[in-house]
């Protein structure tokens, strides 16, 4: 074994995380699972989704015959909802193609639909011990400042090159507990700020402690300006306490989820509000600002209390009335989830 390899697994052993709810049983379908959930996410957020998850939907059969809108609902909070449908998708192709099993043949795997090579990766070596390397943000930032490699990790001639290393230090033997020593070693120790070097096992060999560049590496992003935009929600709620909602469409961000009537200004809101419903005064609500990965959105609530629906609301199968209860049941987007909670 290499010694890169050896000095993870002897710190592992002692410090690495042992107790992670996809790791008893440790089977291809709750790897999976939690590959996808930490994708953009930390693991403490990523915890009670995946026991939440799993508990409704315990297997990838089970998946695979749920409804887009329990999946959705699900993985509200989560963000990201594509991951959510390439998940469902794929569990049905499994079901159709493979058994109702994740494929061990890492070409036929990585195929599926939201399972890179890194995903494909760690689900083979973590639920089946095989030698395939990953590589994820926290190994991108360990192979980085240990190696001593400037450009961003982004870049394809960076990843490339991480990708031969990581291929290089990926070991025969204790693949699944080499996969979550380096994933741990960079979410506990190699952090992107203040990382705890006197305590990482690599430290001796590491050139980006040797030449004091932990700060300048893993290389940042070219930055350029995060545009905003700006948005009216129409927050129409009736006697009964139910808010309408409204199914967004196939393209677009949220798409497929439920949310809420949107205008792109409060003239424009008004007359929308009308064609919804019978209503009498609005009443403006704090706006705020979500963060998205390409923008921010500035949304203004516009409360229409009291409204009253219009018959043909029920003709439309976008639009929905729907009480607190019948709200937790649907996949919104979860600023508008927030929104709604704090009404």
């Amino acid at each position: 074994m290499n010694p890169f390899a050896s000095a993870l697994l002897a710190w592992f052993d002692e410090h690495g995380r042992k107790d992670l709810p996809w790791q008893h049983p440790r089977d291809a379908y709750r790897v999976w699972l939690s590959e996808v959930m930490l994708q953009q996410t930390q693991v403490a957020t990523v915890i009670p989704y995946f026991q939440r998850f799993v508990e409704a939907l315990p297997t990838l059969r089970a998946l695979a015959a749920a409804d887009e809108d329990t999946v959705l609902a699900l993985w509200s909070g989560l963000g990201y909802y594509r991951r959510a449908r390439f998940l469902q998708r794929a569990a049905q192709i499994c079901v159709e193609r493979h058994q109702g099993e994740l494929p061990r043949d890492f070409d036929a795997l990585a195929e599926l639909p939201g399972i890179g090579r890194s995903t494909a990766g760690a689900i083979l070596a973590q639920a089946y011990g095989l030698p395939f390397a990953i590589l994820d943000g926290n190994v991108k930032r360990v192979l980085t400042r240990y190696l001593g490699i400037h450009g961003h990790p982004g870049q394809s001639a960076i990843e490339k090159q991480l990708w031969l290393h990581a291929q290089a230090f990926t070991p025969d033997t204790r693949t699944a507990d080499y996969t979550q020593a380096i994933m741990d070693l960079g979410a506990t120790l190699c952090t992107r700020t203040r990382p705890d070097c006197n305590a990482c096992p690599l430290a001796a060999s590491c050139v980006a402690k040797r030449d004091d560049l932990t700060a300048q590496l893993p290389s940042a992003k070219p930055s350029k300006a995060v545009p905003t935009r700006e948005t009216v929600m129409l927050i129409l709620r009736d006697a009964h306490g139910r808010v309408l909602l409204e199914r967004r469409g196939a393209q677009g961000v949220w798409s497929g989820l439920w949310s809420l009537p949107e205008a792109s200004d409060h003239d424009h809101a008004w007359r929308a509000a009308q064609a919804l419903a019978r209503i009498d005064d609005a009443q403006a609500l704090p706006a705020f600002v979500h963060v998205f990965s390409h923008y921010r959105l500035k949304i203004e609530p516009l409360l229409f209390d009291q409204a009253t629906a219009h018959r043909r609301i029920g003709d439309n199968a976008h639009l929905r009335w729907c009480d607190a209860t019948e709200r937790a049941a649907l996949g919104l987007p979860a600023p508008v989830r927030s929104l709604l909670h704090d009404l």
